[in-house]
């Protein structure tokens, strides 16, 4: 049996790394401040002195250069982890993203693979106004030639990175900043971990609560507060958002009956509209009630806290979504 040891997520984000440029030489960092500084969010602390300016590599303020270098990397055999800064700061790699690394398999015949991975952090709830704050993991979901992948317990922050590098086509990670924070127990020899599957993180008979990153937590706080309410909500971990882990999505609701979404993206042509979809489509004659979403107000994200809190998915109205759906 394992020891288990008190970590942060950042810290797990930090170890998973660690070990991946341990296990495999091919693997670098790169990125603006991840080497000097440590890191925007103090994830690569450390790593300059111990694995060398030539693994961890602090770039110029140009997101289109030097994810277009990871691109480059990747297709020449290494095996480049790239970190932005901001989700909001991709918008300037898009066409790297959409235009190259999405489609360079499709459009060499099959001949060339991207084995890139994309670390970028998301969300709000931290006071950054709208250019470091939006959630566009929904955006990206709806390229195809890329995996989104969305850690939010120390198992997946620890576990996902090291499985992303050896799939032989791009992956974007998105974590959640307020996340970084978050503390917990993780065993010693915790590992890489599966990225193709969605979670159950609490079972339940009432309602499906169908939600991934940072809004995990929220939602998980509502189902206990539904608890003392007498209605048992069962809390779906998507994990991964393209590809949707369709199957367990629709096994839920099979259960439950009823659905609610949560996702701190907008409302409009979101992943949780997707979802929806794919519920109709797959379990409309399983559902008792029409499928809920709780999404961000569809407003440049506020920096006044109360505004900001106010834009946000929230534990009360997470359980006011279910109630409406339940009665």
């Amino acid at each position: 049996m394992s020891d288990v040891r008190k970590t942060s997520y950042r810290e797990a984000m930090r170890d998973a790394i660690r070990d991946a440029m341990h296990r495999d030489e091919r693997v670098f960092l790169m990125g603006e401040d991840v080497g000097r500084y440590g890191g925007c969010y103090a994830v690569s602390l450390g790593l300059l002195e111990e694995f060398g300016p030539e693994r961890i590599r602090d770039t110029p303020l140009s997101e289109s250069a030097f994810v277009g270098a990871g691109i480059g990397a990747a297709l020449g055999g290494m095996r480049p982890i790239v970190e932005i800064m901001t989700c909001n700061f991709s918008l300037l790699a898009l066409d790297q993203i959409v235009n190259n690394a999405a489609t360079i398999l499709h459009m060499s015949g099959g001949q060339f693979n991207v084995p890139l991975v994309i670390r970028m952090t998301t969300g709000a709830g931290r006071q950054l106004a709208a250019q470091h704050s939006h959630s566009f993991e929904g955006w990206y979901a709806h390229i195809p030639g890329i995996r989104i992948v969305a850690p939010a317990t120390l198992e997946d922050a620890r576990g996902m990175l090291w499985t992303a590098l050896e799939d032989p086509d791009p992956v974007l990670i998105f974590e959640n900043g307020l996340l970084y924070n978050m503390e917990g127990e993780l065993p010693d020899n915790a590992g890489s971990i599966d990225i193709d599957r969605a979670s159950v993180r609490r079972p339940g008979t009432d309602v499906s609560l169908i939600t991934y990153g940072g809004t995990l937590f929220k939602t998980m706080d509502a189902a206990e507060e539904l608890a003392t309410e007498g209605i048992d909500a069962e809390v779906v971990d998507l994990r991964t958002l393209r590809p949707l882990d369709t199957e367990t999505i629709l096994a839920s609701v099979g259960r439950t009956h009823r659905a609610v979404i949560v996702d701190e993206g907008w409302r409009s042509g979101s992943i949780s509209a997707e979802i929806s979809a794919r519920i109709t489509e797959g379990s409309f004659y399983d559902l008792d009630a029409p499928v809920a979403r709780v999404c961000s107000a569809e407003v440049p994200m506020p920096y006044a806290k109360h505004l900001e809190d106010a834009a946000m998915p929230q534990v009360a109205a997470i359980v006011a979504a279910a109630h409406d759906t339940v009665r």
